[in-house]
C-alpha cells in the first residue's frame, strides 16, 4: 500500500489552496443559487495496475456499444426490429431527440466524453450503476487535487509509483482535434452561474480551447464563427458543449432557450461543426436504457459484458414488476429522470403510506422506474476530525473517444460524509478524493 502519510498531514493546506483557487460547485436550491466548496479527502483510493487493466478493457467495450447503439437508434434501428430493445422504451425516453433522425455527426463519434460510474463490491468486483453520456462533469476536480497535492508534499510522488494523470487535457485536446471539422476548438459554457463553471474554465486553459457564451458564437455562410474581443473571427471547427441539448439552438429546440446559438443544429447537420457530446445522446444515458446494456455487447460486438452492471429490475416487464413488487423492502428504487442523486429511494426507509403511495404511482407510470439490488459497495477510509472512518464512495471513469476509446487513468472518486448514506454525489454533501492508479512494477 502507498505511503501517504504526508499527504494526509496536509490536508488542511490543500483545502485551503482549493477554497484560493475557487475549486467550487454550484447548486440551485428552492430558486436560489449556492456555490460552495468540494471538500477534499487526502486520502487517496489506491486502484492496483492488473486491476485497472481489467476496468479499461471493460469500460471500453462498453462505451464501444453505446454509440453503437446511439447511432443505430438514428438511423438503421436494427436493435428495435430484432426485438432486443423494445421501440416504445426508446422513443419514451427523455433523451431521444426526434431532431437527430438520420444524423450522423464528424467521424461518427456521438459520446466523445463518456463518465461511467461505478462502485466496488466488498469482494473486489466492480458494478456500473450509471452510464452519464450528455454532459459528464468532474474530471477536472482530481485534476486540481493532483496539482496540488504535488505542491504541498511533492516527495509523495516521488516515492508512490502512480500514474500521471495530467494527460486529460491531451486526451481531451486529441478527441477535439480528431472530430474538427476545421478551425478553433471551443467550450461552450451557460456562464458564471452554472454549477460547473470552474470546470468550464479549467478545461480552456488546460486544452487551449476558446471558453465562449451563446453570444460569443455565430451562424453565417453555413458555418460557426467565434467573434473575439479584438474585433477578429475565427471559424469554429469543434464545440465540446457544456449546455444540455434543449438549450443549444432555440431554433431547433426550446424556443425559450437564451444561451443557444440561432441555426447551430443546421451546421452540424451540414457536417460543418462537430459537437461534443453529440445532441440525442441522451437516449443511451436515460438509467432505463441501461439494463440493457449488456445486451448491447452481446448484440453488437458479440462479446460477452467484462463489467457487469448492478441487479437491475424493469417493471415494465410483468414478471420484473412482481418481483420489485415482492422485494420492495430490500431495494432501490430510481427515477430514470433524476439526476446527482435525486429521484433515488430505498424501500427499507419507507412507512408504510409512503410505500402505499410510491406503489401506486409505480404501477401507473412503470416506465419511469428501475429498482436495484442494493449492492453493500466497498468503503473508503476519509479523514474526520483528524481520525480515518469509513464511507461510502463510487468511482466516475472517464473515457474519451477520438480514432479509437481511451481509458483515462485516474478518475473521481466521490464519497459520502454521512457515515449511515449511500448517495456519495456533490450535490447531497459528498466529498471527493483523488484516484490513484498505480503504474506497472
Amino acid at each position: 500500500m502507498p505511503d501517504t502519510r504526508a499527504l494526509i498531514a496536509h490536508t488542511d493546506d490543500i483545502n485551503e489552496l482549493l477554497a484560493r483557487y475557487g475549486v467550487k460547485f454550484g447548486i440551485y436550491k428552492e430558486g436560489v443559487f449556492r456555490e460552495q466548496l468540494f471538500p477534499f479527502d487526502a486520502i487517496p483510493r489506491v486502484i492496483e495496475a492488473d486491476d485497472f487493466a481489467v476496468l479499461e478493457k471493460g469500460l471500453k467495450q462498453r462505451v464501444m456499444a453505446l454509440n453503437l447503439f446511439i447511432a443505430d437508434i438514428y438511423g438503421d434501428k436494427k436493435i428495435i426490429r430484432d426485438k432486443v430493445v423494445p421501440e416504445e422504451f426508446v422513443f419514451n425516453s427523455p433523451g431521444y431527440l426526434h431532431q437527430c433522425e438520420g444524423q450522423l455527426p464528424p467521424k461518427g463519434v456521438w459520446s466523445h466524453i463518456s463518465g461511467i460510474d461505478l462502485v466496488q463490491g466488498k469482494d473486489g468486483s466492480w458494478f456500473i450503476l450509471e452510464d452519464n453520456l450528455r454532459v459528464p462533469s468532474g474530471a477536472s476536480y482530481p485534476m486540481i487535487a493532483r496539482e496540488l497535492c504535488r505542491r504541498a508534499s511533492p516527495r509523495t510522488f516521488q516515492t508512490n509509483a502512480v500514474a500521471d494523470n495530467r494527460d486529460y487535457a491531451r486526451l481531451l485536446k486529441k478527441t477535439m482535434d480528431h472530430v474538427s471539422t476545421g478551425g478553433c476548438n471551443v467550450i461552450l459554457t451557460p456562464g458564471r452561474y452554472n454549477a460547473a463553471y470552474f470546470e468550464h474554465s479549467f478545461l480552456a486553459e488546460k486544452t487551449g480551447a476558446h471558453l465562449v457564451t451563446g453570444n460569443e458564437l455565430t451562424v453565417e455562410d453555413g458555418y460557426l464563427w467565434f467573434n473575439g474581443y479584438d474585433g477578429n473571427k475565427e471559424r469554429v471547427g469543434t464545440v465540446y458543449r457544456r449546455i444540455s441539448d434543449d438549450f443549444l439552438d432555440p431554433m431547433a429546440f426550446r424556443a425559450d432557450s437564451l444561451i443557444g446559438i440561432p441555426h447551430l443544429y443546421d451546421v452540424f447537420r451540414q457536417g460543418h461543426v462537430a459537437l461534443m457530446n453529440a445532441p440525442g445522446n441522451g437516449v443511451a444515458d436515460d438509467k432505463g436504457i441501461y439494463y440493457f446494456v449488456p445486451k448491447m455487447i452481446r448484440y453488437y460486438l458479440g462479446e460477452e459484458p467484462i463489467l457487469h452492471n448492478a441487479p437491475t429490475y424493469l417493471p415494465y416487464y410483468d414478471e420484473d414488476m412482481q418481483y420489485v413488487l415482492d422485494k420492495f423492502d430490500s431495494l432501490v428504487l430510481k427515477d430514470v429522470a433524476e439526476a446527482g442523486g435525486y429521484g433515488v429511494v430505498f424501500g427499507s426507509k419507507m412507512t408504510a403510506q409512503q410505500k402505499a403511495d410510491f406503489i401506486a404511482l409505480l404501477k401507473k407510470e412503470p416506465r419511469r422506474f428501475i429498482a436495484q439490488e442494493v449492492i453493500d459497495f466497498r468503503d473508503l477510509d476519509i479523514m474526520d476530525q483528524g481520525q480515518p472512518v469509513p464511507r461510502k464512495a463510487d468511482l466516475r471513469a472517464f473515457v474519451l473517444m477520438a480514432d479509437e476509446p481511451m481509458v483515462w487513468r485516474s478518475g473521481l472518486t466521490r464519497f459520502s460524509r454521512n457515515p449511515d448514506s449511500f448517495i456519495v454525489n456533490s450535490s447531497q454533501g459528498g466529498g471527493f478524493k483523488d484516484t490513484w492508479v498505480l503504474s506497472q512494477p
